[in-house]
């Protein structure tokens, strides 16, 4: 293996790394956004049954979106108490 083939190698290996660094923070927002707004809908269908809906518009789906879970358990409390 020559010296340049290696030089190639490292350089192939940081842009792997730099790639995977930059998409980690929107993929992680994507799957947190799918769960969150997945709780939203799973909330409301379990809270029918007590009389309990949380309002589904942009506030929330933001809300459940960025936050997730925490976001979802926000949500409840600040509709319990309000």
């Amino acid at each position: 293996m020559s010296l340049d083939m290696m030089v190639y190698a490292l350089i192939g290996l940081a842009l792997l790394f730099l790639i995977i660094k930059l998409l980690k923070w929107p993929l992680k927002i994507l799957i947190n956004g799918i769960l969150g707004i997945i709780l939203l809908y799973i909330s409301n269908i379990v809270g029918s049954y007590i009389g309990f809906v949380l309002p589904i518009n942009a506030i929330s789906a933001l809300v459940a979106g960025f936050l997730g879970i925490p976001g979802i358990i926000f949500l409840i409390l600040f509709q319990f108490f309000v």
